[in-house]
C-alpha cells in the first residue's frame, strides 16, 4: 500500500512557539509542502478558548484557514484532544458540534482525535458525528507504550471500521525501539483491520528508524515535522521522509523544502532548541513525559546535573503525563517531617556570620575576606562546595538541594568540615554516601511566601541554599550576616528577582538579623565594603 505522508508541524511545533507563526512562514510551508507532495497537512489544534496567548493555529478556525490561500494539491487536517471534549459541561458529544460544521462547508478534510486508550469509548460517538458530517477520522492513541495488551486488545477490538479510517499509536514519551514498534503493530494488526498510523517522538533520535520499521510492517499512514519540530525533542522529520520517498512521488521537488530548512526552520531551532538530547534520552528510556525536560531546560533555575538528577527522581516517582506539582515535588523530594536534631542557636548565637556565596566578588577580594576573618573570628558558613577561601578558615558547609547533593556527591565527601544539611530528611543513598561526613541534621519545610525559623529546622519559601543558610542563621540568634560572593546575575536574568524577593521576605521577618553585603552585588541588598570593615 500507498505511504500516506501527514505534516503537523503547525500543530505539534506549535507548542514552542505557542501556535504563533508567521503568515510569510507558512505561506512558504504550505508551498514546500505542495512541492514535496505531502499528502496530508495538519494545520493546527481545533479547539475552545483557555487562558493565555495563542496563535490561530491552536484554534484553526475555518475562516482563518480559508484566508491562508490553501493550496488545492494538499489535504488539510486538524486534531481535537478527546480530553477537551470529555470535560465539555455538556458532554463530548455536544462539543464536537460547536467545533465544527459539514465538512462540505471547510477546507478541512480529515479531524484526528488524540485520546489516552481510557478515553477511547468516550469518543466513539462523537466520531461518528464527524463521520456523518463528511470528515475522515482519524483516532490517535497516546502513549501507546504504556498500554497492557490486555486492555488494547479490549479498546481496540471496539473501534468500528466504518467511522474511523486511520488507526494511529503515538509513542508520546519516544523510548520506543524498532522492535517494540514491531510488535505493537502486530498486536494491533489482530484486532485492526483498516489503516495504520505511527507518530513517532525522537527522545533516542529513533523516530526515524521507528517511522520505517513501522512502514516495512505495514503501517500506511506516518507522521512528520519540518527539523522534527514538536514538543519535547520532537518527531520524525519531514524532510528526511521526502527525501527517502521522493522517487516514488511523482513530480515530487523537496527543494523548497530543504530551502524551508535552512531559511526558517534552523533559525528558529536555535531559538527555541527542539531536539534530542542527553535528558529527552533519559526520559524516552524511563518513559517520563517529554514536557518535563522541556520545561526545565526552559528555566535557570536547572543545571544539566539538576536535570540528570530530578529525572532520576521522577523515574522512581512515576511521571507518565506532565504535572507542574509533580516537577516542583520532584525538585525537592525531601522525606518526613521537619524535624531535625541539630540546634544552631547552640554554636552559633550572638556570634557574627560571614556567608560565602559562589560569585566572583570571593576571588577578586580573597586576601581582604580572609584578613577579615582572622581579625573579627565570625563564623564563616560556605554555601555547597565553594572552596576559594583557604579551606581553615570555613567552619561550616551548608547545603539542603537533594539534587545538588546528589550530583556533587564524590566533593561533599571530601570536605573537613561539618554539613548543615537536613539529613534525617534526604533519600537514604545521598545519606548513606554522606556517612564520612560530620551532619548537622537542621530540618528544613518548602512553603511559598514563608520563612519561619526554630530551634532544629526552618521553613523556608524556596530550596535556594541562601533562603536554607538565612534560616538557619536566624534560628541560630547571630547578630548579623555578612554576605560575600553573592553577586547576582547580569542584565535581566530571572533569577536576580527570585533572589531579591527572597532577601526581601526574610528581612520583613522580626527575628531576621541584620544583613549587610560586603562585596560586590547587584541584588537589593545593604551594601558596605569589606575594606571599610
Amino acid at each position: 500500500m500507498p505511504v500516506v505522508m501527514l505534516d503537523c508541524t503547525l500543530r505539534d511545533g506549535g507548542y514552542y512557539n505557542n501556535w504563533d507563526f508567521e503568515h510569510g512562514l507558512v505561506q512558504r510551508y504550505l508551498h514546500a509542502m505542495a512541492s514535496a507532495k505531502i499528502d496530508y497537512v495538519e494545520l493546527g489544534l481545533r479547539g475552545f478558548s483557555r487562558s493565555g496567548f495563542f496563535g490561530p493555529y491552536a484554534f484553526s478556525r475555518d475562516d482563518h484557514l480559508c484566508d491562508l490561500g490553501l493550496p488545492k494539491e494538499l489535504h488539510y487536517g486538524v486534531m481535537v484532544n478527546a480530553a477537551e471534549l470529555l470535560k465539555h459541561a455538556d458532554g463530548a458529544n455536544v462539543a464536537v458540534t460547536q467545533l465544527f460544521g459539514p465538512a462540505s462547508e471547510s477546507p478541512i478534510e480529515l479531524v484526528r482525535v488524540a485520546c489516552h486508550l481510557r478515553e477511547v469509548a468516550g469518543v466513539l460517538d462523537a466520531c461518528r458525528w464527524l463521520k456523518s458530517q463528511g470528515y475522515r477520522i482519524g483516532l490517535n492513541i497516546m502513549q501507546i507504550a504504556e498500554c497492557s495488551v490486555d486492555e488494547l486488545a479490549i479498546q481496540v477490538s471496539a473501534i468500528p471500521n466504518d467511522v474511523v479510517d486511520v488507526l494511529y499509536f503515538a509513542d508520546s514519551t519516544g523510548g520506543m525501539s524498532p522492535a517494540q514498534v514491531s510488535a505493537v503493530t502486530a498486536s494491533l494488526r489482530k484486532r485492526w483491520s483498516g489503516a495504520l498510523g505511527i507518530h513517532a517522538h525522537d527522545n533516542r533520535a529513533l523516530a526515524h528508524a521507528n517511522t520505517l520499521q513501522a512502514i516495512s510492517d505495514g503501517v500506511t499512514w506516518v507522521d512528520s515535522t519540518v527539523t522534527g519540530m514538536g514538543r519535547g525533542p520532537g518527531n520524525a522529520k519531514t524532510e528526511y521522509l521526502a527525501l527517502e520517498f521522493a522517487e516514488q512521488r511523482v513530480g515530487a521537488n523537496t527543494a523548497p523544502l530543504l530551502k524551508l530548512v535552512s531559511r526558517d526552520f534552523l533559525p528558529m531551532q536555535q531559538v527555541f532548541g527542539w531536539g534530542t538530547n542527553t535528558y529527552y534520552y533519559l526520559a524516552g528510556k524511563h518513559g517520563i513525559h517529554p514536557t518535563y525536560v522541556q520545561e526545565m531546560l526552559g528555566d535557570s533555575r536547572y543545571s544539566g546535573a539538576d536535570l540528570a538528577t530530578t529525572l532520576e527522581a521522577l523515574k522512581r516517582g512515576g511521571a507518565r503525563t506532565f504535572s507542574s506539582d509533580t516537577l516542583e515535588a520532584a525538585r525537592h523530594f525531601y522525606y518526613g517531617e521537619a524535624i531535625g536534631s541539630w540546634a544552631p542557636r547552640e554554636t552559633l548565637q550572638g556570634r557574627e556570620a560571614l556567608l560565602i556565596g559562589a560569585g566572583s566578588g570571593i576571588t577578586r577580594h580573597r586576601q581582604a575576606l580572609e584578613r577579615y576573618i582572622r581579625k573579627n573570628d565570625p563564623i564563616v558558613v560556605v554555601l555547597n562546595t565553594h572552596s576559594v577561601l583557604d579551606d581553615a578558615a570555613v567552619n561550616l558547609r551548608l547545603a539542603c538541594h537533594p539534587l545538588r547533593l546528589m550530583a556533587d556527591l564524590r566533593d561533599y565527601a571530601e570536605l573537613r568540615q561539618p554539613l548543615v544539611t537536613p539529613a534525617s530528611m534526604l533519600p537514604s543513598d545521598v545519606r548513606e554516601a554522606l556517612s564520612t561526613l560530620k551532619l548537622l541534621d537542621f530540618g528544613i519545610s518548602v512553603r511559598p511566601g514563608v520563612f519561619e525559623f526554630a530551634d532544629h529546622s526552618c521553613t523556608v519559601p524556596n530550596t535556594l541554599a541562601l533562603s536554607y543558610a538565612l534560616a538557619m542563621l536566624a534560628s541560630g540568634d547571630v547578630s548579623r550576616i555578612l554576605l560575600a560572593g553573592f553577586d547576582g546575575y547580569a542584565g535581566d536574568d530571572p533569577r536576580n528577582r527570585e533572589l531579591d524577593q527572597t532577601l526581601e521576605l526574610f528581612q520583613a521577618q522580626p527575628a531576621a538579623p541584620e544583613l549587610l553585603a560586603i562585596t560586590p552585588t547587584r541584588l537589593q541588598l545593604p551594601i558596605s565594603s569589606v575594606y571599610a570593615l
